[in-house]
């Protein structure tokens, strides 16, 4: 199996090699002010040419067969018995026949191998590093859409790549303040909000367009809000050239945001904003330095924070840490403010930052601090009595920390949900000691994804989710997520929030199953989503498959209804469905272009490396690095717009 190459220099720490590729011949240049009139968007249609047969994902045990359960470690919850981990008189869903998304029969499978459910052989190539790996020329991150994707976060990563980003971390280390320093995407995990990205699709949202007054997308709107088009076939509204880097050096080009008036994305130590249907410029706001992190979240007035550097990278000084704090209002174009904490007389270099209510809430290795969005007014800071430290913060329709106690090898974590205005501590609950990463997909209601006794192997963070009662602090319930079975992964380490392939809504996750064979020749490969009761852990038995040579990826809720991006095969484009919440009938929103040209710069973003938004008919997939590789390439975008007529 072709191994992705070492990440490009001076590469911040937890970013994973991208797989992006540079389109072919007929890439579609420069920005324009109008959409390219040609039929189709940019380059001639290509006649299909039949791939090579590719090396396929070992197939697994059926997804969604129950586990060997792992025992809620607390004392908080009812103890459960056998069978994933759960109630056995919670109310039990009809069960279908076993395969990759349903449960099985029996409630514990004996540890012997389970037969493929489609028959298949298994791949003499095994697992891949992830769907749609290409050719890598930059290190990518995800970011997922939305009326609110990411995101964004930890990736699954094999071993040989566990081991490029541990020495890339090893080396980007601050040792001053023992500060970890990640220049990167926020994400979201959640990539929900309309107006906002920067992290993996991931998340809980509403479906409006940005969070709402109470700070956030709650998940429980009855309504969705995306319209079914008479005709869901796109065309490139425009698109924007990977910015010009030098010195062999990469650039954070975190963060953007989608709201009823603008698209906003990050440049190079500037955010620029674009009519979202022509692609002319509305503003730009000017830094002094990159932009670290953009929140996942927006005010219901659009505006949103994000984090950045004091001053542009050097080959002698590759990081001046994210110590800078701003806050920007979208619709305006204008950088209201601009804030730092410190520790002791030190600016504290931050490593995610959140929106929630009018509250910008930001986590590091020193604590956590926050500051109110209209007058800038600093709410709290690390205390040097502390004994224990905020890391970060979960936004939206709720404020979540995650607190850090103890040492390393006897941390415990404290989900706690906190007042946004005074940081007051309203109910908590404690993980069990050992536990070093916690990642939060949704505040309302409360999930959480950790690794628990690094059973996750293959790096995606995650090894179970954990369902939380707001009101109480208590354990809901606990969801056993094998890596070789699911695909998300979350970035715990330094960005709390920001998870892929994983959605919050109707009381349920959502979660992408892992790739496997999607016939009997295994030329192909495929996945589902499916559906988990946060009440009960269970499965519900709904399943939306993505389709031969697809692979789908859930971004977001749209009311009732699940927002998702189907990665396409060699010869179409790539699709956004939504999914009805109740049968999980998929209805095709956009369909993009499958010209070759077309084609090869979407499938260069993929949904787990890249940000990706989508509102009203319009998607949006841009890069969150930017190098003297990328600059270098005339068909390397920054950015690229789809919409529907």
């Amino acid at each position: 199996m072709t191994q992705p190459p070492p990440p490009p220099p001076n590469q911040p720490p937890n970013q994973p090699p991208s797989p992006n590729q540079p389109p072919q011949q007929g890439g579609f240049g420069a920005p324009q002010d109008q959409p390219p009139q040609q039929p189709g968007g940019f380059g001639a249609p290509q006649a299909p040419q039949t791939p090579p047969p590719p090396p396929g994902q070992q197939p697994q045990p059926g997804y969604g067969y129950p586990q060997q359960p792992q025992q809620p470690q607390q004392s908080q919850p009812p103890q459960t018995p056998p069978g994933y981990g759960y109630p056995q008189a919670a109310p039990q869903p009809p069960q279908p026949p076993a395969g990759y998304g349903y449960p099985g029969q029996a409630p514990n499978p004996a540890p012997t191998p389970t037969p493929n459910p489609y028959g298949q052989q298994p791949n003499p190539y095994g697992q891949q590093p992830g769907y749609g790996f290409q050719q890598p020329t930059m290190p990518m991150q995800p970011q997922a859409g939305q009326p609110g994707q990411p995101s964004g976060g930890g990736r699954k990563v094999n071993a040989q790549l566990l081991i490029i980003v541990a020495a890339v971390v090893a080396i980007a280390l601050i040792i001053g303040g023992g500060v970890w320093y990640a220049s990167s995407s926020g994400d979201d995990g959640k990539k929900d909000d309309t107006a906002n990205s920067s992290g993996g699709a991931g998340g809980t949202d509403d479906g409006k367009n940005g969070d709402g007054a109470d700070g956030g997308t709650s998940g429980t709107s009855t309504k969705a809000v995306e319209k079914v088009p008479a005709n869901p076939a796109s065309k490139v509204l425009f698109q924007v050239p990977a910015p010009a880097v030098k010195d062999d050096s990469t650039i954070s080009t975190s963060g953007s945001w989608l709201t009823d008036k603008v698209y906003a994305k990050s440049g190079i130590a500037e955010i620029v904003g674009y009519d979202p249907d022509k692609g002319t410029k509305l503003w730009t706001i000017k830094l002094p330095g990159p932009v670290c992190q953009g929140s996942n979240h927006t005010t219901a007035d659009n505006k949103t924070a994000i984090i950045y550097e004091p001053e542009m990278p050097t080959k002698a000084e590759p990081s001046h840490g994210c110590s800078q704090i701003a806050a920007i209002d979208l619709d305006a174009g204008k950088k209201l403010w601009t804030k730092t904490a410190k520790s002791g007389d030190q600016p504290i270099s931050f490593s995610n930052i959140t929106v929630s209510a009018s509250t910008v809430a930001v986590g590091s290795t020193n604590g956590g601090a926050a500051f109110d969005i209209p007058s800038g007014k600093q709410l709290w800071a690390p205390k040097p009595s502390d004994t224990c430290y905020d890391s970060g913060y979960g936004g939206g329709p709720k404020l979540v920390a995650v607190r850090k106690c103890g040492a390393y090898d006897q941390r415990e974590l404290h989900i706690q949900t906190i007042d946004p205005k005074s940081g007051k501590v309203i109910t908590e609950y404690k993980m069990a000691t050992g536990i070093e990463y916690a990642s939060v997909i949704s505040t309302d209601p409360l999930v959480v994804a950790a690794d628990v006794g690094d059973a996750a192997e293959d790096g995606s963070g995650i090894s179970d989710f954990f369902s939380i009662d707001n009101k109480t602090g208590k354990l809901r319930t606990r969801i056993a997520a094998p890596s070789d079975q699911y695909g998300a992964s979350c970035d715990g380490i330094s960005k709390v929030e920001e998870c892929f392939a994983v959605v919050v809504g109707n009381d349920r996750l959502y979660l992408a199953t892992e790739e496997h064979d999607a016939n009997s020749d295994g030329l192909s490969q495929t996945n589902e989503i499916v559906a988990f009761d946060l009440a009960t852990g269970k499965q519900t038995g709904q399943r939306a498959d993505a389709g031969a040579d697809y692979t789908i990826t859930p971004m977001r809720m749209d009311g009732p209804n699940l927002i998702a991006y189907k990665r396409p095969p060699y010869d179409k484009g790539g699709q956004i469905v939504s999914i009805d919440g109740g049968s999980f009938k998929e209805t095709k929103l956009l369909e993009n272009p499958a010209t070759e040209s077309v084609r090869d710069a979407e499938t260069s973003m993929s949904p787990e490396y890249s940000e990706m938004l989508y509102s009203q008919g319009r998607l949006f997939m841009s890069e969150v690095f930017a190098s003297e590789l990328t600059s270098s390439n005339d068909k390397e975008y920054l950015l690229i717009g789809f919409g529907t007529s």
